[in-house]
């Protein structure tokens, strides 16, 4: 039976989509074929050589030790787009609280509680005190066009703001969910002088490490606010903080709290709410669990992190799928040696992403352990798995 393993408490939504359809799921699994998790931190985790996947219920990734996964072929899935409602009415939370100082102002009506009939008229004198700009009329900038940044950006765009978007890595699913009415920047450079607001959806990589550096923060108007529903490690906080002191950023709203950022004037850090809905979690665990039982019984690759996405309508008698380096002569060598076995193939798919390639072959026949041996000793060759 296929044992996958749960970290954190994982929606039953998910979990039970897996049981119903044959697989164990549990805690308790020390060498589980697939994992399911939140936000564990799993980088010091070793994998065993059982492992074939771990789904990510979520949009970030970096608790989890990618290139290690790589390295052993474990596909990494995450869940895009499963959260991003939640993620999308935070940010527009968040442009409200970088506009006007709604926590403050709280904090202050609590501090008058005691002053009985005189209320009203404090209230009336003090409110200007936490006064900010409206929404409507202003110029936003959306770092970030994925499931999120669009959604961010096309309800920014219903608020009455003009929008300027820039995505360098822009797909064409996420093109077709703006509206038209989205300026797009060829360049952040571009982008950060225009705008009075900025919201940041990009995710974490090393190209994106400290994308708000000093030299971002020169090119954008005096007085920006600035929301990060990305990561803490995209914005260098030496440079937030700098940009802050001398007001060129008149508010910073983030998700992710540090000792660096708490407590100081005019930065607002929020506990990570951002997928924090029920809602959320569930069409996570959805998507996870969906993509880890395709991948498992199917061999198909959807929404994965680090290898090829590939799909492939099941047609023959058994399924031949091989994750190996984008070297040349795989395909032939894979094909030479099936056309040995007097095997015919009915359907094939290879897909290729950077240094990584994945093929799944549709066979007429069965394969035996022999040929699976034949194949997994090849050079190059990560994984090779058969389903009948």
């Amino acid at each position: 039976m296929i044992r996958i393993k749960t970290i954190n408490n994982i929606s039953p939504l998910g979990t039970d989509l897996l049981s119903e359809r044959g697989f164990s799921v549990s805690a308790d699994f020390d060498d589980p074929d697939g994992i399911i998790v939140r936000s564990a931190n799993l980088l010091d985790y070793v994998p065993q050589s059982n492992l074939l996947c771990i789904g990510r219920a979520g949009a970030g990734y970096n608790n989890i030790p990618v290139s290690r996964c790589t390295e052993r072929g474990i596909v990494v899935f995450n869940s895009p787009g499963a959260n991003a409602e939640a993620v999308k009415e935070l940010v527009l939370c968040e442009l409200i609280m970088a506009s006007r100082d709604v926590l403050g102002s709280i904090d202050w009506v609590k501090s008058i509680a005691d002053m009985g009939e005189e209320i009203p008229a404090l209230v009336e004198k003090g409110k200007s005190s936490f006064a900010g700009p409206e929404l409507m009329g202003k110029t936003i900038g959306i770092v970030g066009l994925g499931a999120t940044g669009a959604l961010v950006a096309n309800a920014a765009l219903e608020l009455g703001m003009k929008v300027y978007g820039y995505d360098p890595f822009l797909s064409v699913d996420a093109a077709w969910r703006l509206s038209r009415d989205v300026m797009h920047a060829d360049e952040l450079s571009e982008l950060l002088p225009r705008c009075d607001y900025i919201s940041i959806n990009v995710p974490y990589t090393e190209d994106t490490r400290h994308m708000f550096d000093a030299e971002a923060f020169s090119k954008m108007k005096q007085g920006v606010r600035i929301t990060n529903e990305s990561r803490a490690e995209v914005v260098d906080d030496d440079a937030m903080l700098a940009a802050i002191d001398c007001g060129r950023v008149a508010r910073y709203v983030t998700d992710f709290p540090n000792s660096e950022l708490i407590g100081i004037p005019n930065v607002i850090c929020l506990p990570h709410l951002g997928a924090c809905t029920p809602e959320s979690e569930e069409k996570c665990a959805i998507m996870a669990a969906e993509e880890i039982y395709d991948y498992i019984v199917n061999g198909n690759i959807r929404n994965s992190v680090n290898m090829p996405n590939a799909y492939l309508e099941r047609m023959g008698k058994s399924r031949l799928c091989i994750l190996h380096h984008n070297v040349p002569k795989m395909l032939t060598n894979f094909l030479k040696l099936i056309g040995a076995k007097n095997i015919n193939v009915e359907h094939m798919i290879n897909k290729s992403r950077g240094e990584l390639a994945y093929t799944i072959v549709d066979l007429g026949d069965d394969v035996s352990s022999k040929m699976e041996k034949e194949i997994r000793d090849m050079g190059d060759v990560l994984r090779v798995r058969v389903l009948q």
